[in-house]
């Protein structure tokens, strides 16, 4: 979907993904695991940012990366609203070079909002966006139903097809999920590199 498309739904205020509060999976995510070592994690497709936010709540240099103009703008109104520190770009995440290497992404809902012919360019971006061992946590939106998306359809079995050959899973389970989609998400911790096991 284009830049134009995002814009306008931002503009229209047409964001039924826009939840005002970061993805529950992600704050219970940083909850359980404290002693992360602290570093940069790119958020692309990042919205108003509500993401980005946990992430710097948590201790990391947060960037959110977002395709609409008018997402960078609430996101960094909401963020120095918030007095955190994060920086915001815009960029395109499937085909733009990386501001630096990070040692986390984090995506939540992305991956679905693509068209389903530029998830391996999704692939290649998130290898491109990490540093070698960097990890990559997703909350993906399983849905089989196509109602012309996005989202578009998203099964477990097609992740992990998509990521197993350059990816380690180090776990996956069902999050707690905003009230309309509890049961229909899904969490993977993924470490880019070699598989040590």
């Amino acid at each position: 979907m284009s830049q134009e498309y995002w814009e306008q739904r931002y503009q229209a205020g047409d964001m039924p993904w826009e939840k005002g509060a970061p993805s529950p999976g992600l704050v219970d995510f940083l909850a359980v695991h404290p002693d992360l070592p602290r570093g940069t994690v790119g958020v692309p497709g990042c919205g108003t940012g509500h993401d980005v936010r946990a992430w710097a709540q948590a201790g990391f240099n947060a960037f959110g990366f977002d395709l609409a103009p008018g997402a960078i703008e609430l996101a960094t109104e909401k963020t120095q609203a918030a007095g955190l520190a994060a920086k915001f770009q815009l960029a395109d995440f499937l085909r733009d070079e990386p501001p630096l290497p990070f040692d986390w992404i984090f995506e939540h809902t992305l991956f679905c909002a693509i068209l389903p012919a530029e998830r391996d360019d999704y692939v290649r971006a998130v290898r491109r966006w990490l540093k070698p061992g960097g990890q990559y946590l997703a909350v993906n939106y399983l849905i089989l139903e196509d109602d012309n998306g996005p989202p578009f359809p998203v099964t477990r079995d097609e992740l992990l097809r998509r990521f197993s050959p350059d990816f380690e899973l180090v776990e996956d389970w069902v999050p707690r999920s905003y009230p309309n989609r509890t049961g229909r998400e899904r969490m993977f911790w993924w470490r880019h590199g070699p598989k040590t096991r």
